[in-house]
């Protein structure tokens, strides 16, 4: 299994729609940077962002989840209030080939202010936007950016192809788009 290269990034994206939109440069001046990268992909976060509450004080269940424990945001910026926690969605949608498994890692920049960016690995054939957790561990509010980087994709190539993918197991989460809420198979 290998790191794949800016090359083969690009590739697949113009080639096969890997990654739409794709932005062929590292974008850096007076934003978080996003785009392409030596190995990697540095991802944008959208305007779009559930953010975790109190106010109605219901328990956070993943199979039965209660939309009244987050509101509802967008616009350029979104205010995570101190150890809480926000959902938002990638700008770039997915299409990942049957032989890579893509990981996503948060960027230096957020993290060295106490924010933790967690995404799950993107599996062989998922196809959709990526939902992002955001959580700021610090005691005070942080800040977030839309439409800049959040977070950098490597992507990684089997050997083989695998011989199921998350497409075949007719994933949860395939072709979601914009945040998609937790969810089980019924």
């Amino acid at each position: 299994m290998g790191l794949k290269s800016d090359t083969w990034i690009r590739e697949q994206s113009t080639k096969h729609d890997m990654i739409n939109p794709f932005c062929e440069n590292q974008v850096g001046i007076d934003v978080v940077s996003y785009g392409l990268s030596s190995y990697g992909y540095d991802i944008r976060v959208g305007n779009e962002f559930k953010i975790f509450t109190n106010i109605n004080a219901t328990i956070i269940d993943p199979k039965n989840f209660n939309t009244n424990n987050v509101v509802e945001h967008i616009g350029d910026e979104c205010i995570v209030p101190p150890n809480s926690f926000a959902l938002a969605s990638t700008v770039e949608y997915f299409k990942i080939p049957r032989d890579v498994l893509a990981i996503c890692l948060g960027k230096s920049t957020y993290a060295r202010c106490g924010i933790i960016v967690n995404v799950t690995p993107f599996e062989p054939e998922f196809e959709g936007h990526i939902t992002i957790e955001i959580s700021n561990t610090t005691p005070l509010p942080a800040k977030i950016y839309a439409n800049e980087g959040i977070a950098q994709v490597l992507f990684l190539q089997g050997d083989e192809a695998c011989e199921t993918s998350y497409k075949d197991k007719k994933g949860k989460y395939q072709s979601q788009t914009g945040i998609t809420l937790p969810r089980i198979l019924k």
